[in-house]
């Protein structure tokens, strides 16, 4: 199974390569290792969203960038805004996925659990009624 802070850019798709056309930009399609979950896509697309040349992931897909820029002399600093951009959203995306595991391991302890009642209520969890 793949990881989260596994996903990082491996290159381009292979069906849609950087191509010179008659329009003044250059799209990008960059690949992922592997599908992205949705909420990450959304928080890549949100952190991103608001530079100089806007990238998206689709979140249904989750597994291409969609990118562009007017020369090709900027792809490279293109690659490096979102390679940290993925850094960050995966960051945050753990982050918030161990708050979540957190809060859920705190809130399944009930007032009594430790101590003598603690110890009564595992053993009457525990009992067989066959």
């Amino acid at each position: 199974m793949e990881d989260i802070s596994d996903i990082k850019i491996i290159g381009f798709d292979d069906n849609r390569p950087p191509l010179i056309r008659k329009a003044p930009y250059i799209d990008l399609f960059f690949k992922l290792t592997h599908q992205a979950p949705k909420n990450w896509c959304d928080d890549f697309n949100q952190l991103v969203s608001k530079e100089k040349y806007s990238a998206k992931i689709i979140p249904a897909a989750g597994l291409f960038i969609e990118a562009w820029v007017r020369k090709p002399e900027e792809i490279e600093g293109l690659l490096e805004k979102l390679k940290k951009a993925i850094s960050v959203c995966t960051e945050d995306y753990i982050a918030k996925i161990n708050a979540i595991n957190s809060a859920a391991s705190n809130t399944s302890t009930k007032p009594g659990d430790e101590g003598e009642q603690g110890r009564l209520n595992k053993i009457v969890a525990a009992l067989n009624f066959d």
